[in-house]
């Protein structure tokens, strides 16, 4: 390989430090002005190891004295419910997801993302994958045009990233519903009678729900008087409202920082947490110290029915922010911005992000001549947390 040449190749594990680096002149942020750095723990498959099929590359160049990676990006394959309408059963299809795009600010504008995007696009159709889709921040024009103008994808969903801090004191849920666990084996079953028709819902729900980062499903009920006598009952005879998801632990495939904050938000974040930490019954809406490495949880698979299954789903993410405290920072979900249940989800505008971009293409046509890419968005989605 020549000097200055760029080689796009399968991520290696003698990669890491160079990978690590790459991701580390990458931060989420404005310049001159606060940054979200990601540490993913010293295994950057961390986000993509857990799904069925992945793959990781490598751009690298020739330096004087050796070489040097200057682009990554991460890639994952799977089969997901579309959404699409059609008798009999579900439609699923084959869906490679773009994720973790990073090119080093000093080899931008050199073709190096392009190059990177269409070696994996050609890993997906490889996998037989029928669509490939990636997400990002609407803000972000360099990446939305990358991938809607020179790759072409449609600009497909605008889902809702809604975060929540965990504080010292606990979150007080809706008394009207009641909160409780279900065992793995439940809460698939409830998830695949229920939800197969829901986008991007996985084929292979039961790998996530028995991951070892899945912490649980809980299903809150909205029906005075309502006694569980286990999902067949439930699923033969509802309750009136009831809502459902399941927590992923974030914190441990990677570690949040926010930084270049100023010294007067970081004091007056500490003084709000040690006033939350000292008199819990004034509630107190302590900020967590987002200033060094901190933990995350995930909710998935949010999904409800009836009048109040808004208030199930309000009870329901309450009762994450609690069972947080002392183990995360803050706890967030992605809901479809169609979704009924977010309007009562609680939330920080300020840690939110109200407008994610998701982005698709279609990779091979179908029989029918149908493409999910341009159809009209539903009620609701599924966000696979081994992708967050």
């Amino acid at each position: 390989m020549g000097e200055g040449e760029v080689k796009i190749r399968e991520y290696d594990p003698s990669d890491c430090a160079g990978t690590e680096v790459v991701d580390g002149e990458c931060e989420v942020g404005q310049p001159g002005g606060m940054s979200l750095h990601a540490d993913l723990l010293g295994d950057p498959l961390a986000r993509i190891r857990h799904s069925p099929a992945f793959l990781m590359l490598v751009a690298e160049t020739s330096v004087p004295g050796g070489r040097r990676i200057v682009g990554v990006i991460r890639g994952t394959v799977k089969s997901v419910a579309t959404g699409k309408s059609c008798p009999g059963a579900p439609a699923f299809a084959s869906v490679g997801y773009i994720l973790g795009l990073r090119v080093s600010p000093s080899h931008r504008r050199k073709g190096i993302a392009l190059s990177l995007v269409r070696q994996l696009e050609r890993w997906f159709s490889l996998m037989d994958a029928e669509y490939a889709y990636m997400a990002t921040d609407k803000s972000n024009e360099p990446s939305v045009r990358l991938f809607t103008a020179r790759c072409g994808y449609s600009k497909f969903r605008t889902p809702s990233l809604l975060v929540h801090p965990v504080h010292a004191h606990r979150l007080r849920p809706p008394r009207r519903a009641k909160v409780f666990p279900l065992d793995a084996r439940d809460a698939e079953q409830l998830y695949r009678r229920r939800f197969t028709h829901v986008e991007f819902f996985p084929a292979d729900i039961g790998a996530v729900l028995g991951n070892k980062l899945s912490l649980g499903t809980f299903l809150a009920i909205v029906d005075h008087g309502y006694q569980w006598r286990g999902v067949e009952q439930f699923l033969a005879s509802p309750p009136a409202s009831w809502a459902v998801a399941s927590l992923w632990d974030c914190g441990s495939v990677f570690r949040l920082e926010m930084r270049g904050a100023s010294r007067i938000r970081r004091a007056a974040a500490a003084v709000s947490r040690g006033l939350d930490r000292a008199a819990k019954w004034m509630r107190v809406p302590s900020v967590p110290d987002f200033f060094r490495s901190f933990a995350g949880w995930f909710a998935y698979g949010l999904g409800g029915e009836g009048d109040d299954a808004a208030l199930a789903a309000e009870a329901l993410f309450a009762s994450f922010v609690n069972k947080a405290r002392g183990r995360a920072a803050a706890v967030a979900v992605e809901v479809a911005a169609l979704d009924p249940l977010r309007r009562r989800l609680p939330h920080w505008r300020s840690l939110s992000c109200p407008e994610d971009l998701w982005c698709m293409k279609q990779l091979r046509g179908g029989a029918d001549g149908w493409d999910w890419a341009k159809s009209a968005p539903g009620m609701s989605i599924f966000v696979d947390p081994r992708e967050v």
